[in-house]
């Protein structure tokens, strides 16, 4: 075995481990309503609390509505929650997030 088989076996190794540490993070940097996300649901889709707000954003009924959703936020899918969020956003702005605008990407 040579110096320069280890070499290469060393730089595979490496290529593995960052691929594998940093991929995930690397999809998520590339998603700016990521952060959001995790501040206001944990990223959960599905979550109903009972406090008058749904799904991975926390929509109220009105703000879901006044974007064309129809029934529950929580009940629709992450891609048309993702589209709705991202349409509130550009129209109006951060604000219907107060506490966690901040964390938009």
């Amino acid at each position: 075995m040579t110096r320069s088989f280890f070499a290469i076996v060393l730089v595979l190794w490496a290529l593995a481990i960052y691929a594998i540490v940093c991929g995930p993070f690397a999809a998520k940097a590339a998603d700016p309503l990521y952060g959001l996300r995790m501040c206001e649901s944990g990223n959960d889709y599905t979550i109903n609390t009972g406090n008058g707000y749904y799904g991975a954003y926390q929509f109220s009924l009105t703000t879901w509505e006044a974007v064309g959703g129809a029934g529950y936020p929580h009940l629709a899918s992450p891609e048309e929650q993702d589209a709705r969020a991202w349409d509130l956003l550009t129209r109006y702005g951060p604000q219907h997030w107060p506490v966690c605008r901040w964390r938009i990407g």
